[in-house]
């Protein structure tokens, strides 16, 4: 009877912790931003148990051949969440899920359209970027600051296919056309442009209402992939984070602002040799200081641009 006992209780601590992977509560819709295009519209802020993850956007367009899907969230129960949206529109296969860029809060919720049958794309700078240093210390960083939706059960996927640049493709009739537009935020970054509903994915290029993360991004190549956002001549544009662009020029302009300034006032401090600390104390960073995400973001944001600017300056 005791090992009938424990085995109840395992399999109820089994079913508990099944439970707790589909009962995420923060709220999720799917907006429609075009004719066969949706977006699907995280929270501000960092990664949190608050938002239990959803800080971040994501999207899908559905053709009648098929769905292709555009990031996957930040988090396996997130995505099976998105997923279920999904199927709420529409019945037809998820074929493809491009993947922006390879960092945490857009690719962990892969292996639910892998499982689902996609493919999942991405260029091919991606490769490799599950097992870096840095990936497996931010899936370690996760896993205590997101349990229980992400765990050892999280797996991070590699892409099926990689692509080489540009390339586009048709669905079911509805025109795709994916943009090589790093490095700039990451040496991946993808964009995708959805030509029948001028709707453009922009990922991790535009940051619309809060501080972009920087992170050791190359901040000179970011402002120009911008323009090749602008060349587009999108009706509406899906940010990274941040609400839905209605007018994507105009939108652009806090990502374009903050990194432009970033560069301009960092970039003084390393030209005159003044150290970082006296330097960050300095500068007045009010313009952006009420953003969220500023408190998270901007220090690290700083200091990386400090040290890129160093090496900017040395390679003159």
């Amino acid at each position: 009877m005791p090992g009938v006992f424990l085995l109840l209780i395992l399999f109820g601590l089994s079913g508990l912790s099944h439970a707790l992977d589909a009962g995420v509560t923060v709220p999720m819709q799917a907006v429609k931003v075009g004719r066969h295009s949706y977006c699907v519209e995280g929270q501000a802020g960092p990664a949190s148990s608050g938002n239990q993850g959803f800080m971040s956007n994501a999207g899908f367009v559905v053709t009648r051949e098929g769905v292709v899907v555009f990031d996957s969230l930040g988090t396996v129960p997130l995505a099976r969440k998105m997923l279920g949206l999904v199927r709420r529109i529409t019945t037809q296969p998820v074929k493809y899920v491009i993947v922006s860029h390879y960092h945490a809060d857009h690719y962990y919720g892969l292996q639910v359209f892998k499982e689902a049958g996609a493919q999942i794309w991405a260029h091919r700078n991606a490769k490799g970027q599950t097992r870096t240093e840095a990936a497996l210390q931010r899936f370690e960083q996760r896993k205590p600051e997101l349990f229980p939706w992400v765990d050892e059960r999280t797996r991070l996927l590699e892409p099926d296919v990689y692509l080489e640049g540009d390339t586009d493709f048709v669905l079911g009739g509805v025109h795709f056309g994916i943009r090589h537009v790093g490095p700039a935020h990451s040496a991946e970054d993808l964009a995708l442009f959805v030509k029948e509903d001028g709707v453009l994915y922009a990922g991790d290029l535009v940051f619309k209402g809060r501080v972009p993360f920087v992170g050791d991004a190359d901040s000179k190549a970011w402002l120009a992939s911008l323009d090749k956002l602008v060349a587009m001549k999108p009706r509406v544009m899906v940010p990274g984070h941040g609400s839905v662009s209605r007018s994507p020029s105009k939108d652009l302009a806090l990502t374009r602002d903050y990194l432009t300034y970033l560069r301009s006032e960092i970039g003084k401090a390393a030209a005159d040799l003044e150290p970082f600390e006296e330097a960050y104390a300095r500068i007045d960073w009010s313009r952006f200081s009420g953003l969220p995400a500023f408190d998270a973001a901007n220090r690290p944001n700083a200091y990386n641009t400090y040290l890129l600017m160093e090496r900017e300056l040395l390679n003159q």
